[in-house]
């Protein structure tokens, strides 16, 4: 005898039904069957509905009642379609006495449990009979058995409890008898020993088939839902959960105890003392290998079997210096609930017995703090505890495994991972088997806190970052290629996942949670939503990604002055954007105690020398406890290029606008040939080697003839270099005359700054810097002499991209 059972979703259509009939006329070639079925998908909702809203008066009762009819009729027109008479007409029969039911609710404004249960048994009884008949309609061996004739139990209506010594024996004599080969049983549906109808309460299906296997000591109990076995956590949530093979009762109770919908925890109970394993298995993927729960032990590598949640939950703290050493006020708290009949989710009690935090059902939460300040009114009145504080829009996750007692550090690793990503634990709850680690956080993190979890417990150490870039301009747009170009070899090679999940330039924004596609991101792009900075911001923290990165690949102070608050929200802040860390030092400072207080690296590699290590080498310096004495360079690949490309045969204007067009300067080159963009740089390196300094501390020495400084458009800028050509001729000849190169230098020497074009001699490490190259020079304590160069190119869309997309990787190891 093999026992089968089938949830809503399995028998929800004509479709899913055949299913079904397909599985059992398999099943049934080889042993005879026992097939437990729920009511039709949603409609013990729809029952439900209808009985409150007949209760209220409400007169479209009718309305839900009719939907009921037509799904039932329309099945059996679809199963059944000729000669069906008799199948309707039952069927119809049924709809009368529900259609009775419901307009007796309607008459007297009354829906007690007993009517109740009458109520929503017409689902599964309907469906058993219409699935029976179906059966029976193509040939094979089939008959319906009311289960209300079989299970027996009290009289508590709406979860009735079963007397198992009459159901045991009621169950063994009839399948004594029986000879079909299938045998179709509503779920959920039974009868009290006055011979009331009762029901078996929620997840009641599963139950009746857990009670049948036991009674008739089965090998297996298989259970056929809608997905392929209990998964690691919940899919809908995180698309990288997959089907745990093997699991205990053990761990299957805690898991459904905790949010898994794919099994109700009492249906264990039949089946636990008799070792009956349970089959997990999919309806519509029958040949998916599902979950198989047993009492076999299941040692693998890891400890941790899944990860589940409950929302909706409410957290009530009871707290008072006059609790503490007084005996009494955990029986009294209980029993308030109790007497009340809400039930306790979670607890948990600090040492001191100040306090003791308990999670209950957010629905029962207004109810809870009545009845808890009435039953401490006296201790409140005399502020010996305080009145129950009530904190709600709360969620509990939990890790579940058998063997995370073995482990040391589970729990480590789990507040660890969630803290990383600023999500706030409020209540952890962890008993001394240790099978069980639950914390209550804001339902506003649950989907990141899932994600965050499954990633370190059960994915290949492969660590998923979720990029959001504003404005992709010529960096940008190299950066996403090179990001697009890339994201499979980072996958296979270096275990990241890296996926850009928002894009904005300054007028229009798109996201995706799951990652944009960006073989077509440009024309996403033109048809996103209107941009702004706060927006992109906002929608940046709504959708609360774990490992979130913003990217400024801008030039602008507003978007700087955003970096604050991305910081506060634990999201990393890359930057090519200078303004920020050459803004005041306080705000620099501020910025950096927000990265480490929050956990948000804030790493901005690219303000000096594009995609070379100069900042990272210089960190790297100060860390392993060298001193910077002074430093030396040319910092900017744009007057690099200006001046390597200008001599006595070409136009400074011309170089200048070709520089431009090449990409090297800012779209104002005024920031790059006034020395403000280079004055910004060795501040920047001087307040990373440990100096307090702003930027008007810095000489800044201008080679611009004066109506350059004093343009005030970038046109009329232009139109300066043409008219002031012979200034910057008599530049050039200067340091020809000298047998020098002109560089535009930065120093950075004893506590002191500056920035000036210098004639470089032949013989100095300037000399030959060609192109758009930069180089640095760090004399320190171990570098006293021959200074550590860095030197490479310090310009340039391509450079300035890799710079940015090694500071998003270099996160992946925080």
């Amino acid at each position: 005898m093999k026992v089968l059972k089938f949830g809503g979703t399995s028998v929800g259509s004509s479709k899913n039904i055949n299913n079904v009939i397909n599985i059992l006329e398999n099943t049934s070639k080889n042993s005879a069957v026992a097939c437990v079925v729920s009511a039709v998908g949603g409609i013990t909702d729809k029952l439900l509905l209808a009985g409150k809203k007949a209760q209220n008066k409400e007169a479209d009762f009718t309305d839900v009642f009719n939907t009921i009819k037509q799904t039932h009729i329309a099945i059996v027109n679809e199963l059944i379609p000729e000669n069906n008479e008799a199948v309707i007409a039952y069927v119809e029969t049924q709809l009368s006495a529900l259609k009775n039911l419901l307009d007796g609710i309607f008459l007297i404004n009354e829906l007690s449990p007993k009517t109740s249960d009458k109520l929503v048994s017409f689902g599964e009884l309907l469906s058993s009979f219409i699935i029976a008949e179906t059966i029976k309609s193509r040939g094979l061996s089939a008959e319906r058995k009311n289960s209300q004739e079989l299970v027996i139990t009290n009289a508590n209506f709406t979860k009735a409890e079963v007397n198992y010594k009459i159901t045991n024996k009621n169950i063994q004599d009839y399948f004594k008898a029986a000879s079909q080969k299938i045998t179709i049983l509503p779920g959920f549906v039974s009868k009290s020993v006055n011979g009331e109808q009762t029901t078996l309460g929620r997840g009641g299906s599963d139950f009746t088939a857990a009670i049948i296997a036991a009674a008739l000591k089965v090998e297996q109990l298989e259970i056929w839902t809608d997905v392929s076995g209990m998964f690691t956590t919940n899919p809908k949530m995180v698309k990288q959960a997959y089907p745990i093979s093997e699991i205990s009762y053990q761990e299957a109770m805690e898991l459904s105890h905790f949010g898994a919908k794919v099994l109700y925890p009492p249906t264990v109970q039949p089946v636990l003392n008799l070792e009956i394993p349970i089959h997990i298995k999919n309806t519509l993927e029958p040949n998916a290998i599902g979950t198989i729960i047993s009492n076999k032990a299941t040692n693998g590598a890891n400890p941790v079997k899944g990860i589940s949640n409950i929302g909706n939950i409410a957290l009530l703290t009871l707290e008072g210096s006059g609790m503490v050493g007084i005996p009494g006020f955990s029986k009294r708290l209980f029993e308030t609930l109790s007497q009340e009949k809400i039930n306790i989710i979670l607890i948990t009690q600090a040492s001191s017995e100040h306090s003791i935090c308990l999670g209950i059902e957010a629905k029962d939460a207004i109810l809870a703090k009545e009845a808890i300040d009435a039953t401490f009114e006296n201790e409140i009145a005399l502020n010996k505890i305080e009145p129950i504080v009530v904190e709600e829009h709360l969620s509990i996750v939990a890790l579940v495994g058998d063997n995370m007692k073995n482990h040391q550090g589970i729990s480590g690793k789990m507040f660890s991972a969630l803290g990383k990503n600023n999500i706030n634990i409020r209540a952890i709850a962890q008993g001394a088997s240790e099978k069980n680690i639950s914390v209550v956080i804001a339902e506003t993190d649950v989907k990141k806190a899932l994600n965050v979890l499954h990633e370190q417990f059960f994915e290949s150490k492969t660590k998923q970052l979720n990029v959001f870039i504003t404005g992709v301009g010529n960096v940008g747009e190299r950066l996403v290629e090179q990001i697009k170009q890339q994201r499979k070899y980072l996958k296979e090679n270096l275990k990241i996942n890296l996926r850009i999940a928002g894009l904005s330039n300054s007028r229009k924004m798109i996201f995706n949670d799951n990652g944009l596609d960006l073989k077509n991101w440009k024309d996403q792009l033109k048809n996103g939503e209107q941009a702004s900075l706060q927006g992109f911001f906002e929608k940046t923290k709504a959708l609360n990604l774990r490992n979130s990165i913003f990217v400024d690949v801008t030039a602008n102070k507003d978007v700087a002055n955003l970096y604050a608050h991305y910081l506060r929200e634990s999201i990393a802040v890359v930057a090519c954007n200078k303004i920020a860390c050459s803004s005041t030092f306080s705000n620099y400072k501020e910025l950096k105690r927000l990265s480490l207080k929050y956990n948000a690296p804030f790493l901005f590699e690219t303000n000096v020398g594009a995609g070379l290590p100069v900042i990272d080498t210089l960190n790297n310096l100060v860390a392993s406890g060298d001193k910077i004495k002074s430093i030396q360079a040319v910092l900017s690949g744009s007057l690099n290029f200006v001046f390597n490309n200008f001599n006595d045969t070409t136009k400074f204007y011309d170089v200048v606008k070709q520089a431009a067009a090449e990409g090297y300067t800012e779209p104002d080159p005024r920031i790059d040939l006034s020395g403000v963009d280079v004055a910004r740089k060795i501040l920047i390196l001087a307040r990373e080697s440990g100096v307090e300094m702003n930027l008007e501390d810095i000489k800044n020495t201008s080679f611009l003839s004066e109506a350059g400084l004093k343009s005030d458009t970038v046109d009329d800028f232009y139109k300066t270099l043409i008219d002031d050509e012979a200034h910057y001729q008599a530049l050039f000849a200067s340091a020809k005359a000298h047998n020098c190169q002109l560089k535009y230098v930065a120093k950075f020497d004893n506590g002191n700054a500056s920035v000036s074009l210098q004639e470089i001699p032949v013989g100095h490490p300037f000399y030959n810097l060609e192109g758009s190259d930069n180089i640095v020079m760090f004399y320190t304590e171990r570098y006293p002499k021959q200074p550590m160069i860095i030197k490479g190119a310090g310009a340039g869309a391509d450079v300035t991209a890799s710079g940015l997309f090694a500071d998003i990787i270099r996160l992946a190891n925080n």
